[in-house]
């Protein structure tokens, strides 16, 4: 009898991490989740992202930083691993907090490669990626081969890591794949990001704030086709290459609100302020290269998507 497969998780505290511990634990596999509960946002949200998983048989949870870590002993057991660990935001990667970014984007990656190519079996290494590698631009849709030019500093972070994967690849054959997802949303998104904020102001009768014109566009992603693509990528014969994961469908802010009104079946109010430094104008995923090498294709249109986070984070605030 073939042992079970075991697949390590970083930042499985997460908003992505933690759906994808539980796709990977309903799958058959063995998980160990490995977070550093970082400040970025209060440790109750991501508690409560875990409290599914904990005590379920199949599961190991462990906390730990990925810079300071030992991390031979996790690697050495496993068969795959998920990469979903790195501080977020563009908009609070300027000044002072740079290091961080630097630490927990760029040198936990290496680390975590450099510990793949001399320990264990790895089979394959799936890493979290950015649209924001990209930058502003008008190259839409944007495929794999556009030009990357990030626009804020959390941008750089993200593309220095994918590139240290294709290096650890290319010269060690350590079996990467980079994910660049497209503005992940769903249940426990994080509170700093856009829907969740969106959400829970219009919950709470309160305006919505608006970067701009509300007519800036983005790629939107339910977390449950990120997931997929992260459980597809772990068969594929995607060894080395970089894939864009989009929801399908290029919406503007405005249309966003247009259709969250829809669901919540009352106006919202809007706040415009200016635009932000380092938000770009347009992300639009061309995914055809995912289509062809992991079979990926978007489920999740965004009014079911946007539907039941809104059920989400209902039940999340009355609780």
């Amino acid at each position: 009898m073939r042992p079970p497969v075991t697949s390590l998780v970083t930042g499985a505290a997460g908003f992505v991490g933690s759906h994808l511990c539980e796709r990977l634990l309903r799958e058959g596999h063995q998980v160990i989740g490995l977070d550093v509960f970082a400040d970025y946002y209060p440790r109750t949200i991501k508690e409560a992202n875990l409290a599914a998983l904990r005590g379920v048989p199949g599961f190991r949870f462990v906390e730990g930083d990925l810079t300071r870590l030992d991390l031979a002993p996790l690697v050495g057991e496993a068969d795959h691993i998920f990469h979903q660990a790195g501080q977020p935001g563009v908009r609070p990667s300027w000044g002072k907090d740079f290091d961080v970014y630097l630490d927990c984007n760029v040198r936990a990656t290496q680390r975590l490669l450099e510990t793949a190519r001399t320990v264990g079996r790895v089979q394959r290494l799936v890493y979290a990626s950015s649209s924001s590698v990209y930058g502003e631009t008008r190259d839409l849709p944007l495929c794999e081969d556009s030009p990357t030019r990030p626009y804020s500093p959390y941008g750089v972070t993200k593309l220095a890591a994918e590139h240290l994967c294709s290096l650890y690849h290319a010269n060690y054959g350590v079996p990467t794949v980079s994910l660049r997802y497209f503005t992940v949303y769903g249940p426990r998104q994080r509170p700093d990001m856009g829907f969740y904020k969106f959400i829970r102001a219009a919950l709470e009768d309160r305006p919505i704030v608006v970067y701009g014109d509300g007519e800036q566009t983005r790629d939107f992603t339910f977390v449950e086709d990120a997931v997929e693509a992260n459980w597809l990528a772990v068969a594929a014969p995607a060894a080395g290459q970089v894939l864009n994961i989009g929801g399908g469908s290029r919406v503007s802010v405005n249309q966003v609100l247009a259709t969250l009104e829809e669901v919540l079946g009352r106006p919202i109010r809007r706040e415009h302020q200016p635009p932000q430094a380092g938000d770009v104008s347009h992300t639009w995923a061309d995914t055809r290269r995912a289509k062809e090498v992991l079979g990926f294709a978007p489920k999740v249109a965004l009014r079911e998507g946007l539907a039941r986070e809104v059920a989400w984070l209902k039940e999340t605030l009355e609780r």
